[in-house]
């Protein structure tokens, strides 16, 4: 198979879909891969190492598109690059499509082969290759938020460790999910005072059990969500709910229950946010303030680490884009049913449930069609 990797243009993503490494597995398995010129500059990786491990280098991302049999990404492909995909051509990428229509219409329209990394999902429900990223987005949530708080950033001026005699920061993290166990475990490392809600008893006794009465955890029902965002300085929006749009857990009308310049990280914002006042911003715009609320709604946090987002993410990626370079895509999906929820779109069809769902789509069945 042709496999090609094309440099991302989303504003401040430093991320990279293949690594050297990456190259290597595919070469060797007898696939030809073709990198742009520069894709994996940012992450640390240059070009000369890809060409060591095999790949063909190309500065023209239109041939890479033209010529190669799958491409893959990083984030969802661009308005400016819905053009250059073609009919039968697999997209290997992050997708978030239920919050995204205008995507989602373009990939329907070139129809394409479209494999979302946070929908592959294994028979325990664990999402392999969005795990990496929420990790790393959960313990960013934190560190960022900290920042936030900070005057000279806009915040209260909180140090969510407190000091002897001075109260600690308190902090609420809205789903207790791996976004969410990852913020707790440094938020409770920073000593901040921790609150995490979820939906789920047994979630919450798993909590409870590893963090050693380190936080306390509630039932996400909206009166306690209301109760601990009044007290909170910091609120990590945690939330998932696989493909499918976030839910709106805070309104705009309980921004004015908050504290005056406190903080909410929501993580949700690809799957557009669990908060209503959400949009999305970037590295370097990070925050906007709405009713005294400071907002850090970044849709690509892990792209501020690249390195870490790159090695991490590319770990669990490889395995499945050598099952589909070596097979052929429709027999890989059969073979490996974690890899067929994966499949959002394919030949003009919406593939994925929770995406037609959302913007009433008529649904395939994803075995009725490979």
């Amino acid at each position: 198979m042709k496999i090609g990797c094309v440099k991302e243009i989303k504003r401040h993503e430093y991320r990279v879909g293949v690594t050297p490494h990456c190259v290597r597995s595919y070469v060797n398995h007898g696939h030809h891969v073709t990198v742009q010129a520069g894709a994996g500059a940012d992450a640390g990786f240059e070009d000369a190492e890809y060409v060591a491990a095999g790949a063909r280098i190309e500065s023209d991302r239109k041939r890479i598109f033209d010529s190669c049999d799958m491409i893959i990404k990083v984030k969802e492909p661009q308005s400016e690059e819905y053009g250059l995909l073609r009919e039968g051509q697999i997209l290997f990428t992050y997708l978030h499509l239920a919050a995204d229509r205008e995507q989602t219409d373009a990939l329907l329209a070139r129809k394409i082969k479209g494999v979302a990394y946070e929908t592959i999902r294994m028979a325990d429900g664990t999402l392999p290759c969005l795990k990496p990223m929420s990790e790393i987005a959960g313990r960013l949530s934190v560190q960022e938020g900290a920042k936030y708080l900070e005057k000279p950033f806009g915040g209260r001026g909180v140090l969510l460790g407190g000091v002897p005699g001075v109260p600690r920061g308190k902090v609420a993290i809205l789903g207790g999910g791996v976004v969410g166990t990852n913020a707790a475990k440094v938020a409770v490392g920073m000593g901040a005072a921790v609150t995490v809600l979820d939906v789920s008893p047994s979630r919450l006794a798993y909590l409870d059990d590893i963090f050693r009465g380190d936080l306390a955890t509630l039932y996400a029902t909206e009166e306690n969500v209301l109760t601990v965002i009044k007290e909170s300085d910091l609120v990590i929006g945690a939330v998932l709910i696989p493909g499918a749009q976030a839910p709106r857990l805070i309104k705009r009308e309980h921004l004015k229950l908050m504290k005056k310049l406190s903080v909410i990280v929501d993580v949700a914002v690809d799957q557009g946010g669990c908060v209503e006042t959400t949009r999305p911003t970037t590295h370097d715009d990070p925050t906007f303030v709405v009713d005294g609320v400071v907002h850090y709604c970044v849709a690509n946090m892990p792209g501020a680490v690249a390195l870490t987002s790159t090695l991490a993410l590319t770990s669990s990626t490889l395995p499945y884009g050598l099952k589909i370079a070596d097979m052929g895509l429709e027999e890989a999906m059969k073979r490996n049913p974690d890899l067929k929820q994966g499949l959002n779109v394919y030949a003009g069809k919406c593939t994925y449930p929770e995406v037609a769902k959302a913007f009433g789509l008529a649904y395939a069945d994803a075995d009725t069609l490979l």
